[in-house]
């Protein structure tokens, strides 16, 4: 059995990826990031565990966005949650 994680993106990442301006962020997150969350989800420079009502939630920070997604460890699966410009992630 792999030790390695699958991807799977939620109705509200396929909602916010439609928008233009995340069309080139998507590829780089397709090509790069999903096959670093694959082999680790949990650590790496660029990943951060939330804090307090969020504290079950991860986010990849690529450059002035943030990517949002959860981890299911027993059946080895990143769910990817949202993706939104820093400005508004938070809020």
């Amino acid at each position: 059995m792999s030790n390695e994680y699958r991807i799977a993106e939620t109705k509200s990442f396929l909602k916010s990826i439609k928008k233009p301006e995340y069309s080139e962020i998507y590829s780089k997150i397709k090509s790069i990031i999903y096959s670093q969350l694959k082999n680790n989800p949990h650590y790496g420079h660029n990943i951060k565990k939330l804090k307090g009502e969020f504290q079950n939630i991860y986010r990849y920070r690529i450059s002035d966005y943030r990517l949002f997604y959860i981890n299911d460890d027993k059946k080895k699966v990143v769910f990817v949650v949202d993706l939104h410009h820093r400005k508004e992630a938070y809020k």
